[in-house]
């Protein structure tokens, strides 16, 4: 904010009132009153420019998308975590610069965070009681995977509690009102169709029959599907009914669908393929190449993570990885 003052206000002012009342051309001028200060706003905060290179950003590098399931006191699965355990792993996402984005957000490549951090992707599938449920005053219950992130980002101001939840019909046995409450705290809601089917065992009506009849039950809320979850990772016979369909008049066209374990993500500028977007596991450290091994793996070779440059106008990236940026994102290209 820029403060101008204009001095003598009320020197004038007085000298102008004593010559109108006395009908006189002049008046004495009164004894010098102290100067009056008028606040004028021109403009509003410029924003910090961050020189790429210094903090050596990225935006076509490798982007971790997490996956869960249960977050439980008693884990029964291998992809499930006690809460101690999914606590600690946000609190190492937090100290290695992580920072949360929606599966949307990710394959539009609208990633908005802060100069120097790296997006990551949570995500729950199969949208259980242990990942969401309703406390008696409204809010999520502080044990359930929701409750537990809202109360981490709450604590720390620069770490946006957000997550994509794969649901399937009577999300978290509780319907709307869930998937109402997520979508107003900034979650994504995506579909897991209908019934947890395996999609690999369904002829193409059955599959567009549990994809339509998912978005139906998800989209009677207000809420807008836009990524999917293949369940058990297995893709229809042909494909491209796991991304686009329709079903008894309900179509529905996703933007991505993301699989089961596998790596990390390419960046969404890359080189992606948005009918087989790999997700990493993350449970109870008994799983192969999990969340644990990946997070290692980039802080070794911090270079192959997506660096954030602050500016989500903008595509900054090494002059070296020019040949990786996909054509129809060259427009926002900042390479240096």
């Amino acid at each position: 904010m820029v403060v101008r003052t204009i001095p003598g206000i009320r020197p004038i002012l007085m000298s102008l009132l004593v010559t109108a009342v006395a009908g006189c051309a002049t008046a004495p001028t009164p004894e010098a009153a102290p100067e009056q200060q008028v606040s004028t706003t021109v403009t509003g905060p410029t924003p910090t420019f961050v020189d790429p290179a210094r903090i050596a950003a990225n935006e076509l590098g490798a982007v971790p998308i997490l996956m869960y399931h249960q977050v439980t006191a008693n884990p029964a699965g291998e992809y499930d975590q006690t809460p101690e355990e999914f606590r600690a792993e946000l609190d190492r996402l937090y100290r290695e610069g992580y920072r949360p984005v929606t599966a949307a957000d990710y394959i539009s490549g609208r990633i908005d965070i802060p100069a120097g951090t790296h997006p990551v992707v949570l995500t729950f599938d199969d949208s259980t009681v242990s990942q969401f449920a309703f406390a008696p005053d409204g809010r999520p219950t502080p044990e359930c995977a929701i409750g537990i992130l809202e109360e981490f980002g709450a604590s720390r101001p620069d770490f946006r509690p957000t997550a994509t939840l794969y649901v399937n019909d009577d999300p978290f046995t509780l319907g709307a009102p869930a998937l109402t409450w997520l979508a107003a705290h900034g979650y994504e809601i995506g579909a897991h169709t209908a019934g947890h089917a395996a999609l690999a065992r369904l002829d193409g009506d059955g599959v567009q029959r549990e994809l339509a009849e998912n978005v139906r039950a998800i989209e009677v809320s207000g809420v807008r599907v836009r990524t999917m979850a293949l369940p058990f990772g297995l893709a229809p016979a042909d494909r491209s009914l796991a991304r686009q369909g329709s079903w008894a008049g309900t179509s529905y066209s996703f933007e991505a669908v993301m699989l089961v374990g596998a790596g990390p993500a390419p960046s969404p500028f890359g080189p992606v393929d948005p009918v087989a977007v790999p997700r990493i596991r993350s449970g109870r450290g008994e799983v192969d190449f999990d969340s644990a091994y990946w997070l290692d793996r980039l802080a070794e070779s911090p270079e192959r993570r997506y660096t954030s440059d602050g500016d989500p106008a903008g595509i900054s990236f090494p002059t070296a990885r020019s040949g990786e940026l996909a054509a129809r994102w060259s427009s926002r290209a900042t390479p240096y």
